[in-house]
């Protein structure tokens, strides 16, 4: 499943450092959605440049279709 956002296409195999680059730090968005932060912002810059979209679903236990769609809802209120 692919969701489009503005100008960018969020995707399982999107790495979460692309979507900071867009869309800075989402973290406390996303905690609305029951997913937890991560370390601070500079910490999760870095693990970002290593992880994909479904990584990251993986990681917080979120299947990653809703995980996209989590995200697709925090760069919207971003």
């Amino acid at each position: 499943m692919i969701y489009q956002i503005e100008n960018m296409k969020i995707t399982k195999r999107t790495y979460v450092s692309d979507i900071l680059k867009e869309y800075g730090d989402i973290a406390g968005i996303m905690e609305i959605f029951g997913v937890k932060r991560v370390g601070g912002y500079g910490l999760r810059k870095v693990i970002t440049r290593l992880i994909t979209v479904r990584t990251a679903a993986f990681v917080h236990r979120v299947p990653v279709d809703s995980f996209i769609a989590m995200l697709e809802k925090a760069v919207q209120t971003h």
